[in-house]
């Protein structure tokens, strides 16, 4: 009975319409968090193990982290102390301040958000040339409260609290114009490197933001994604979209 009923919960998962193809990663499950950019995919599970993905394997990381992140900006993290790390020449470095979150999906520039929910970056300069104690490294605060922030090449996307979602345009420089609200509702943010915005509500529905240019950074509107399942957090890359859920389930979609 058991077998049958999980054979159909996987059937389930791989019907997915709006031509969505996704299939079930079998050998990673209990995600807490994972995050895609510049080919490269990075997760950390409910023990606080970070992976990296090489081909279809995933390889176990040094480290207990809580949230991890790859693109432009190198290979960061936070662990459960929100201290935060750089990947230097296959370890952890740790750097100054204390965050939450981190994304460096950003032009070689990190954003994160504090326990307070207050957002930092730390610039293109500081970021690339950090590697250790040593170097120079300044965070610099910003406007609002957020408790999920992502960056692309077309700007900074966040939620606050209340799942009010918000765009900044950002440099490398750490250098902006405040934040613009945009509508709807989401929990959770991520931003690819190619500029697409894919979100999941306080429902587990996952949603992508329509029509993102350079020009028109803020897009026309929010598509749902259907899914079969509540899931829990997303990401994306080079026409990959990686979710899981909340039991345990990761799958791979390609559209």
């Amino acid at each position: 009975m058991r077998a049958t009923a999980a054979v159909l919960l996987v059937l389930c998962l791989l019907v997915i319409s709006h031509a969505w193809d996704c299939q079930t990663v079998v050998y990673i499950k209990n995600l807490m968090q994972i995050d895609a950019g510049l080919r490269q995919v990075v997760a950390t599970d409910t023990s606080q193990i970070p992976y990296y993905l090489v081909g279809d394997k995933w390889i176990s990381l040094l480290g207990s982290l809580k949230n991890i992140t790859v693109g432009p900006a190198g290979l960061w993290s936070v662990n459960k102390a929100d201290s935060i790390y750089k990947y230097v020449a296959d370890n952890w470095v740790q750097a100054a301040g204390s965050l939450k979150q981190v994304d460096a999906g950003g032009n070689q520039f990190v954003v994160g958000a504090n326990i307070n929910d207050t957002p930092y970056c730390l610039t293109s300069s500081a970021t690339v040339g950090y590697k250790g104690p040593g170097s120079p490294l300044r965070w610099t605060g910003l406007p609002g409260a957020v408790k999920y922030y992502s960056c692309g090449p077309f700007g900074c996307w966040a939620v606050n609290k209340n799942d009010d979602i918000y765009l900044m345009s950002l440099n490398q420089d750490c250098q902006n114009k405040g934040w613009s609200h945009i509508d709807g509702k989401l929990s959770m943010i991520e931003v690819a490197t190619d500029g697409s915005v894919f979100g999941v509500n306080s429902a587990g529905s996952v949603y992508t933001r329509d029509s993102i240019t350079a020009s028109k950074p803020e897009g026309t509107g929010w598509s749902n994604i259907p899914m079969r399942m509540i899931m829990k957090r997303v990401t994306y890359d080079l026409g990959r979209l990686w979710v899981f859920s909340n039991s345990g389930f990761t799958m791979v979609c390609t559209h």
